[in-house]
């Protein structure tokens, strides 16, 4: 084939369409300094906010603050919130602080975590 005989077809526009060398098909592009979404999210994350716990007045991370937010929660019986918590907890810390422990646990503690257990298969019943 010579210069005059080129086929226009899948992949192949014509050559009067075509992007001239060292030209752009996006000249304005992304703007420079154009945040992603990572990054809006760590930035609004890591602002502080002042907090109030009893009598003592804090400064802490939004993150922080949502954390405690959600422990919070967690301890006061919401089984959705400890859900959430048991989750985060397992994608954040590694498996390798997980250490088995041989000694059996006392009877006021197993009679604890047994009433634990029935309250809270109760109130997700409830939820449900």
């Amino acid at each position: 084939m010579t210069k005059k005989e080129y086929s226009v077809g899948y992949k192949k526009p014509p050559q009067n369409k075509q992007f001239k060398p060292g030209k752009s098909g996006n000249p304005r592009g992304r703007p420079k300094g154009t945040k992603n979404l990572a990054t809006d999210l760590h930035e609004e994350l890591s602002s502080r906010i002042t907090v109030v716990e009893g009598d003592k007045t804090q400064s802490i991370s939004k993150q922080k603050a949502l954390v405690k937010s959600l422990s919070n929660k967690a301890l006061k019986g919401d089984v959705r919130a400890m859900k959430l918590l048991v989750k985060m907890i397992e994608r954040n810390i590694p498996d390798e602080v997980e250490e088995e422990i041989d000694e059996p646990i006392s009877e006021s503690d197993e009679i604890l975590l047994k009433e634990f257990l029935a309250r809270s298969q109760k109130k997700g019943e409830e939820n449900e």
